[in-house]
């Protein structure tokens, strides 16, 4: 039984494009559908959620969905939204990524069940490795004119742009070998459906052309927007880059902490887009939301949900309460709870400074900790005012001129945090 896979991506604002009669297609009965995945790195990143959540979609609306990893395509670079070609990866490098790849798909999708629309990885490479040059180009490239491949908008911006040194015959090829890997899965796994950004519309429609013209097929063609913020800055990116799926890449905090930093007008769009809440449960919240708007009730949401489905439940928790310690009320132990790699984060850009373990092994004096052997604070006049003050922290609790910093301060065996005020931190590096 399907449910109507297009009208859950208009509500949430998911669909730019799709070929006149998809819609009705669909919901004929079960059909398999599939997205490309780039490998050339061993992590997908937020900028592919989108695709991601459409073959999640795809899959609870009763259909068969298929993750091509571009093992071939990976090899030469898509051209499409690029204005320089890419590094080429050996077969070993593309192999490690295509598993590291699956087992985040498996976060969304259902690869294990025996359900007919079970999930099902694929790799281009496998069919694209014994294909010779001659083959192709007698069996594909004679199908498909010049002509039409340079009315694609993806070849048009590359050559027309002033600040691109052209294309090499390599990338102008790209959308013949998407193309063909449309016709493959269309002849072996009866795959009609193509989906991918608006950007890839060209590369998609090309596929089509070559179901119809060498099989006698028909295939289909459907795209989703490409995700903007709406400051203009580019969605999926922090000051360090990427916001990578894997931990070891964006730990879980700053994954969490990118989402709960999403403005108001985009965390109503995005919370339709990258969770699987319904329509109902979204209404709700944005009005909750639009009723005390500091509560950032949505961005929260966002946040937790988009969290757990990409690390884990405990993950969340650990973000949460990391969070906490820099903008609510916590104490030294929720510090004390913390992993190093949390603890660095959440204290990322904060100054630091090194003394050695020794300094400690009998107690070091306030004065010294917050001046002399730091430099936190600029003189020891300045210490002692501060301390009168009430306004110095130790692993937040308040201290005093008669408090000396010992081993039963260290978090993780090797941090101290000095606090002045509400927000300026200072760590100590015990060495």
């Amino acid at each position: 039984m399907t449910t109507n896979f297009i009208e859950e991506l208009r509500w949430r604002g998911m669909l730019h494009d799709a070929m006149p009669g998809t819609e009705e297609y669909l919901m004929e009965q079960m059909r398999s559908a599939y997205v490309g995945f780039d490998p050339t790195a061993d992590s997908l990143h937020i900028g592919n959620l989108v695709p991601i959540m459409l073959l999640a979609h795809y899959q609870r609306a009763g259909h068969k969905p298929f993750a091509l990893v571009g093992g071939a395509t990976g090899m030469i670079g898509d051209p499409s939204g690029k204005s320089a070609e890419r590094n080429l990866l050996d077969e070993k490098t593309l192999r490690h990524n295509q598993e590291a790849i699956k087992s985040q798909l498996s976060r969304f999708l259902d690869f294990e069940s025996n359900a007919p629309n079970a999930a099902v990885l694929v790799n281009n490479y496998d069919w694209m490795k014994e294909f010779s040059f001659l083959e192709f180009i007698r069996d594909v490239g004679k199908h498909i004119t010049v002509n039409y491949m340079m009315a694609k908008d993806s070849v048009k911006n590359r050559i027309s742009s002033e600040s691109s040194e052209g294309m090499s015959f390599t990338e102008f090829t790209y959308q013949l070998v998407q193309g063909y890997d449309f016709l493959h899965l269309y002849r072996a796994h009866t795959c009609t459906l193509q989906m991918g950004g608006s950007d890839q519309w060209g590369n998609i429609t090309t596929g089509t052309e070559l179901i119809r013209r060498i099989a006698g097929g028909k295939g289909y063609a459907l795209t989703c927007p490409l995700i903007t913020k709406s400051d203009g800055s580019k969605f999926g990116k922090s000051e360090g880059g990427n916001v990578w799926l894997d931990a070891k890449r964006t730990s879980p905090y700053k994954f969490y902490q990118y989402w709960l930093n999403t403005s108001d007008e985009d965390a109503e769009k995005y919370i339709k887009i990258f969770t699987f809440l319904t329509e109902e449960e979204i209404k709700n919240l944005v009005t909750a939301h639009k009723e005390a708007p500091h509560q950032r009730i949505l961005q929260k949401k966002l946040a937790d949900e988009v969290t757990v489905i990409v690390h884990s439940q405990e993950d969340l928790d650990n973000a949460i309460k990391a969070s906490a310690i820099l903008f609510g009320k916590s104490t030294s132990e929720d510090l004390k709870d913390l992993d190093e790699a949390t603890f660095l984060d959440v204290f990322d850009g904060v100054p630091q400074a090194e003394i050695a373990k020794d300094m400690i092994a009998n107690g070091m004096d306030m004065i010294g900790a917050l001046a002399e052997h730091t430099g936190f604070l600029k003189s020891n006049g300045e210490a002692r005012r501060a301390l009168k003050e009430n306004s110095i922290s130790v692993n937040k609790e308040k201290v005093n001129d008669s408090y000396s910093i010992s081993n039963n301060d260290l978090i993780n065996d090797q941090f101290v945090l000095l606090q002045r005020g509400k927000k300026n931190y200072f760590v100590i590096r015990v060495v």
